[in-house]
């Protein structure tokens, strides 16, 4: 049955997906049944595509490749323009993201306190670059232009936890102290 903001064709069918688990969703139709239902909250809205995108990374951690039919369908878009919209911006993910996600503030404002220094580091410890994942799936790097602490700079988060004036030594402490 659809309500009132739910588009033909998405169900009220909610399936939660462990995500702590190695196993993950246990199967495709779980997938759909809770992609289906996180697209039927937001498809009423006037512009639903970034809060329907929004919506599936923060509750799935990325934006899984059968998202892009199922959102295009419910919102009257083409594939390529859903795809387009996933693609262009960096905060989206198209892969499950590492147990910690670290973002680095690349603004000018930390440029100007040493993030170009820390960003190295950080790639060099890590074993990554930006916007990949360790092998081991323990960490991803993103790059964040702006995370509001311009004063305070070099700023990260650690899994939305923000840290100021992030030194390549203050980040070794952060990972020796199992923050992260």
């Amino acid at each position: 049955m659809t309500t009132q903001n739910q588009a033909p064709g998405i169900s009220d069918a909610t399936q939660s997906c462990d995500h702590s688990s190695s196993e993950g969703c246990s199967s495709d139709h779980s997938n759909s049944d809770q992609l289906s239902a996180l697209i039927a909250r937001h498809c009423g809205m006037s512009g639903a595509l970034l809060p329907v995108l929004h919506a599936i990374q923060d509750n799935i951690g990325f934006i899984p490749e059968m998202a892009v039919p199922l959102i295009a369908d419910a919102l009257n878009l083409s594939r390529a323009e859903v795809h387009g919209v996933i693609t262009y911006y960096h905060h989206f993910r198209q892969t499950p993201p590492g147990r910690t996600v670290i973002q680095v503030c690349r603004a000018e404002a930390c440029q100007a306190r040493g993030a170009d220094k820390l960003a190295q580091h950080v790639q060099t410890q890590l074993g990554c670059d930006f916007h990949a994942t360790t092998a081991d799936g323990s960490f991803t790097l993103e790059s964040v232009y702006c995370l509001g602490l311009c004063a305070c700079g070099p700023a990260i988060t650690m899994n939305d936890q923000l840290y100021a004036r992030v030194s390549p030594e203050k980040f070794n402490q952060l990972l020796k102290q199992g923050n992260v």
